[in-house]
């Protein structure tokens, strides 16, 4: 086996250019003059993620379970406060367990998004059977909601050497699982356009890297909810001031506690002070981009 370090450039090149950002998607200004864009977005996991890992005892499934009987409560309540319609990534699994759920942020005039089968890693399928899963949790909310969902944010982030040909062959419109820029770009395939927009994510505007625990793992929630708020508030402020997007990535089993939504009512109070902010699920922002740049 080849060492990184004795890769041809060529081969190291290779790897980078797969899968690259494109041309700058970021508008001289959003709908109605506004300053800013805001897409929040709540990836409903609930209890998929321990179901994929094997976990089927109680008190992992319980964990999930909050975020369907308390947190997605707590987080459509907020979000109708404020009048921010968002995107909610969706597992095809825990849409399947908990009826009625993901008409309901339809309903509410909310987006669903793809996300996996039962939260699946991607990188440890199969292409075929990523494929697989793909397609029939893209059938399985389209029963659900009515809609065909236009957009994916890959389980975990977890973007395979597939990933983007299941995009393309899924007809999407959009991607939010890669980090290569503040704003939305257009992804490349090894160097050619692909047309499909990426909405990009990061950890630092995730939720689940402050709080989360895992009881038998390194994972403690080592930053009290307080300490995260500044960061958040400081990354909407620098998106104003360049008039571009502020996204931020969410799981109602997390933020969906006493002490986090509070952080977030906060947030959102400290957004909807300011003139000019579009709050945007992820579909109408990939909308509005994409017609901007064609008729630019």
């Amino acid at each position: 086996m080849t060492e990184p370090w004795q890769w041809s450039d060529q081969t190291w090149r290779d790897h980078v250019g797969r899968v690259r950002a494109g041309r700058p998607l970021r508008p001289d200004s959003w709908p109605g003059g506004a300053r800013v864009a805001v897409a929040l977005s709540f990836d409903s996991d609930h209890e998929t993620i321990s179901l994929r890992d094997g976990h089927v005892l109680p008190g992992k499934l319980s964990q999930g379970e909050y975020g369907a009987r308390v947190g997605v409560p707590r987080v459509l309540k907020l979000l109708e406060r404020f009048g921010a319609p968002s995107t909610f990534f969706m597992p095809a699994v825990s849409a399947l367990l908990h009826d009625g759920e993901a008409q309901s942020y339809v309903d509410a005039g909310h987006e669903v998004a793809l996300h996996g089968w039962i939260h699946e890693s991607n990188a440890q399928l199969p292409p075929s059977a990523e494929r697989d899963l793909a397609f029939r949790a893209a059938d399985t909310l389209e029963r659900l909601t009515g809609k065909r969902p236009v957009g994916i944010r890959t389980p975990s982030w977890d973007f395979s050497e597939s990933s983007l040909s299941i995009i393309r062959e899924l007809g999407l419109a959009y991607d939010s699982s890669l980090m290569a820029d503040n704003d939305c770009y257009e992804i490349l395939a090894d160097g050619e356009p692909t047309g499909i927009v990426e909405i990009p994510v990061e950890w630092i505007r995730d939720d689940a890297p402050y709080f989360t625990m895992n009881r038998y793992g390194p994972q403690r929630p080592y930053t009290p909810p307080r300490e995260v708020l500044p960061i958040w508030r400081d990354e909407f402020d620098l998106a104003v001031a360049e008039g571009g997007l502020f996204q931020l990535t969410m799981h109602p089993h997390i933020i969906g506690h006493r002490s986090r939504i509070a952080i977030l009512a906060e947030l959102l109070e400290h957004i909807a002070s300011h003139d000019g902010v579009w709050f945007a699920t992820h579909a109408q922002v990939v909308d509005y981009v994409s017609k901007v740049s064609a008729n630019g």
